[in-house]
């Protein structure tokens, strides 16, 4: 098969739920064993569903659904957008248009806002406006669902120090937490960066910093009023 008839074949709709699934893969630019760790389920499992040893099952279906946002109805039967709004949790999962305001045609890449993410309690999508936007960046691997924001701070040093960067996507609260991953958590008066562990009590959270002089933070789960995923971390001098 030439080049041409590959890119007119990954060009086509998504005719199966497999295909589907292999859409998102494409779409996030995540590896298998990324991809699979974003679910949460066994990448060897991911696998054998890519191979079709497995099937596509409701209990994947839904873990698209709760932590990528999926639509249910367009990963089941093609029907809907793969991402419709519909299926979103209201403000608490804020839509790629939400945090793009540009139209397609005027991006250039992922938005880089001149906000610090951890200033401040006002809501993130009253912030995420074109006013704000000090240009747009383009790299490998990062999500262009995302936002760059920057973080101001030394409790997350070295892994995210004073000033650097993040690419940070919105997920869904009540979703499925990935312990162990950098989030941005929105509380009712602050908003922070930390790592995000379990709790022994499942109604609650540990926040944890990096930075040894920062003592966790235990918080119920309950007072968080946004999540965003950290998907990448950029030093500074990347963008200057």
């Amino acid at each position: 098969m030439d080049n041409n008839s590959i890119d007119h074949t990954l060009q086509q709709p998504p005719q199966t739920s497999l295909d589907r699934l292999r859409y998102l893969i494409r779409h996030f630019r995540l590896t298998q064993a990324e991809f699979a760790r974003r679910i949460s389920i066994d990448p060897s499992n991911l696998s054998k569903v890519l191979s079709g040893r497995l099937p596509v099952t409701d209990g994947l279906i839904n873990r698209l659904v709760a932590d990528l946002g999926v639509s249910k109805r367009w990963m089941r039967d093609g029907s809907d957008l793969p991402f419709g709004k519909e299926e979103l949790p209201g403000h608490l999962l804020m839509s790629s248009d939400d945090i793009h305001p540009l139209p397609p045609s005027r991006r250039h890449g992922v938005p880089v806002y001149d906000i610090d993410v951890t200033a401040g309690c006002t809501e993130l999508s009253r912030v995420f406006t074109s006013d704000n936007i000090s240009g747009y960046i383009d790299l490998p691997r990062i999500n262009p669902d995302c936002v760059i924001v920057r973080v101001s701070g030394q409790s997350m040093s070295p892994s995210v120090p004073n000033g650097c960067f993040i690419a940070i996507r919105p997920v869904s609260v009540s979703g499925t937490i990935f312990w162990g991953q950098i989030y941005v958590i929105v509380l009712e008066d602050y908003r922070m960066v930390k790592m995000v562990r379990r709790h022994p009590d499942p109604s609650m959270v540990i926040l944890h910093s990096e930075n040894p002089q920062y003592d966790d933070i235990e918080i119920p789960r309950s007072d968080i009023q946004a999540l965003f995923l950290v998907e990448s971390i950029i030093n500074c001098t990347t963008l200057c």
